[in-house]
């Protein structure tokens, strides 16, 4: 079994060219797991910087919604290294999809579910997993009701996931800092 790191932090912070320099140390054939939909030209900005820093012999996986068949399909294509990119954009497209729930609690079930499953088939390979996401918990409380629950609901995943890490980088002002080993220093 593969391990997984995770990388976090804020907006344009430097986690996305961490992970991918992570990614190019440690990995010989990688893969690019790309959760984006472009809708806009400030995403499609976004998107084309990622595709330029990334070079050429990584292959990407376009995964909006269904990442648990990417991860599985990158690993039985022998690659070594899955860069994931991004979490809490995955988190996004999954709620936009569906219909809204009528309470927070459904909500919470079916992103617990969607994590798990994921989590499940990165348990399945033996390639090792960075993911990418969005500390979005460290500003001010949201104004409207949605973006509380995107909030709330980042918060779940991320913690689901920093849990099974063999690693958690939060990465501020470009400087990555492994959180989770701080973490067991001080738990002893």
């Amino acid at each position: 079994m593969g391990k997984i790191i995770l990388v976090t932090g804020g907006a344009r912070s430097g986690k996305s060219s961490f992970a991918e320099a992570y990614a190019a140390k440690h990995g010989k054939n990688i893969a690019y797991i790309a959760t984006a939909e472009i809708y806009d030209k400030e995403m499609k900005y976004r998107v084309a910087l990622h595709k330029m820093r990334r070079p050429s012999s990584w292959k990407t996986y376009e995964a909006p919604y269904d990442a648990q068949q990417a991860l599985l399909q990158a690993a039985d294509d022998g690659h070594d290294m899955i860069l994931f990119d991004c979490l809490t954009l995955y988190l996004s497209n999954m709620l936009c999809r569906r219909a809204a729930a009528t309470e927070l609690a459904s909500q919470y079930a079916y992103v617990t579910e969607r994590m798990e499953g994921l989590l499940q088939a990165g348990k399945k390979i033996d390639s090792d997993i960075v993911m990418v996401t969005n500390e979005v918990g460290a500003g001010i409380v949201p104004e409207n009701a949605l973006a509380r629950e995107y909030r709330d609901l980042s918060g779940l995943a991320n913690q689901l996931v920093a849990r099974e890490a063999a690693a958690v980088y939060l990465v501020v002002c470009g400087i990555p800092v492994n959180i989770k080993k701080i973490a067991e220093n001080l738990e002893g």
